[in-house]
């Protein structure tokens, strides 16, 4: 009979210490799957448009509202890279010399249709774009709308 106490006790000693384990393992793993669950949401909404204030998105870029420009639809795109978009109505006068003095050692911006536009001008690190910047490259699009007005499609990005 003493023997029969003694295995009694042992089991009775012994497995709460093992039943911890295999609880704690249990819980990891079903708070495992609850996070890669939820994980899955947030990957449908990495690739998603947000509006951003137009001031933002032009300082990704190292640039600065005109004064004399009119923000509209300003965005930003995350996911692997980022992407921010502005679009700015702007006399188009003075477009070319808001150009330079945010890049003042940019290139001279291309002139031409297609995708171009009346002009456009792209910059990278490598030719002109400020160390401020937070993109690596920054494109320009100009277009013309009338005889004074220029719409200006703003892009900065990583790469």
């Amino acid at each position: 009979m003493q023997a029969a106490d003694r295995g009694h006790t042992r089991w009775g000693i012994i497995l709460p210490f093992l039943a911890l384990p295999v609880v704690v393992l249990g819980v990891l793993i079903i708070g495992l799957f609850l996070w890669a669950w939820s994980d899955d949401e947030d990957a449908t909404r990495a690739g998603a448009t947000a509006t951003v204030p137009c001031a933002e998105a032009l300082a990704f870029g190292a640039a600065e509202r005109p004064a004399n420009a009119r923000a509209h639809h300003c965005t930003v795109q995350r996911g692997i890279d980022t992407a921010y978009s502005a679009v700015l109505r702007m006399p188009r006068e003075d477009v070319r010399d808001w150009l330079r003095a945010t890049y003042p050692d940019a290139p001279e911006p291309r002139t031409g249709g297609g995708v171009c536009g009346a002009f456009c001008l792209d910059v990278t690190h490598e030719d002109g774009l400020p160390g401020t910047a937070e993109a690596h490259v920054v494109q320009v699009r100009v277009e013309y709308e009338n005889a004074e007005t220029a719409l200006v499609r703003f892009s900065a990005f990583t790469m």
